[in-house]
């Protein structure tokens, strides 16, 4: 299949993006990582409560949002130290929608964990959430060197941090509401990813370029590159949830199916599918007893319309659009870094 052959393909080119990325992923990881230790103690009463909120940081991830505000900074001419407060805030707020995502989605799993509302119970699933969120400012009023960041910028990437919120959460209120229509729109879809995924990733760029001194178009250019890297990122993500091998993901194949996630990849199959096809995708599209044959049935279907490679392409062309807004800045390694960047969220595989 043509679905197959393509992700052999990226399989290749992710070991080679993987191999350039990978050091310069660990060394980012253990700057954020020590301040988040720190500002997220395991020392702090209660024990339960931090325990519950370090959950899905001690599990490891990519770190791949604080390593694009490191980055960012870089790009700009900017010290990454001064920028390590807004990487771990926008790692802290990351965590804090996973909690609360897994909650909504009544996931069992994340990272290859169990899932804090599974391991501790809803109530302090959502107290360990808001925890976090309180801690993003925490972040960055209380450990911005306001000797190297002027107060101005601060302010600045504290706004972009605010509105970045809230783009979230209307993007999770779409992306939940959506559940209950039959189809949606390209349009709606991205609108709804835009505020859900791609915004964080934009603030994460901006906020680093800001307090590295970036001048206004500098910080445009970079949270342009950003927010496109970000809608082609959530296509992946998509795609992933019916492809990946479930232990590189860490989490159920096939979930957003049963719970009726209307993505890119769903808008296509149902707007190309016959009558049959139609309803077999319906049928299984928000139903929570799916079976692990029917879901696979209809992933077979949806591969066979082409909705998978569509999704791709889709996800290139974003991409590539995305490095268009580098082209403002000289040849660099954070330059470079921020294109393997852009790649690597394309080729990965979980």
């Amino acid at each position: 299949m043509a679905g197959s052959k393509r992700l052999q393909t990226r399989g290749v080119c992710e070991e080679k993006v993987l191999t350039s990325l990978a050091e310069k992923f660990e060394e980012a990881s253990r700057k954020v990582d020590a301040l988040i230790d720190k500002i997220v103690s395991a020392d702090r009463e209660p024990k339960l409560l931090y325990e519950a909120s370090r959950h899905l940081i001690e599990a490891g991830g990519k770190r791949l949002r604080p390593f694009l505000t490191l980055k960012s900074c870089e790009v700009v001419g900017g010290h990454v130290g001064n920028a390590l407060p807004v990487a771990a805030a926008v790692e802290l707020l990351h965590t804090f929608t996973l909690i609360h995502d897994d909650i909504m989605d009544r996931d069992r799993q994340r990272r290859g964990r169990q899932t804090v509302h599974v391991k501790w119970g809803v109530p302090i699933a959502i107290t360990a959430g808001d925890l976090l969120f309180a801690k993003v400012y925490e972040s960055i009023l209380h450990y911005t060197d306001l000797e190297q960041v002027p107060p101005h910028r601060l302010l600045k990437a504290l706004d972009i941090i605010t509105n970045a919120a809230i783009a979230i959460c209307e993007g999770q209120a779409n992306d939940m509401m959506f559940e209950e229509k039959e189809t949606i729109s390209e349009e709606e879809y991205f609108k709804m990813i835009g505020g859900k995924t791609a915004s964080l990733l934009k603030a994460a760029a901006q906020t680093g370029a800001i307090v590295g001194g970036g001048t206004n178009l500098q910080v445009k250019h970079v949270g342009d590159f950003a927010f496109y890297s970000g809608l082609a990122f959530q296509i992946v993500d998509d795609i992933l949830g019916l492809t990946a091998d479930e232990k590189a993901l860490g989490k159920t194949v096939g979930s957003d199916i049963r719970e009726g996630k209307r993505t890119l990849i769903i808008s296509n199959a149902l707007s190309t599918a016959d009558r049959e096809q139609r309803n077999l995708i319906l049928s299984a599209l928000g139903n929570r007893k799916a079976s692990t044959d029917q879901i696979r049935r209809v992933t077979g279907i949806i591969v066979e319309l082409g909705s998978i490679d569509y999704a791709f392409k889709k996800a290139k062309t974003l991409g590539e659009e995305a490095k268009q807004q580098l082209s403002i800045f000289p040849e660099s390694p954070a330059k470079t870094s921020l294109l393997e960047f852009n790649d690597y969220l394309r080729v990965r595989r979980h």
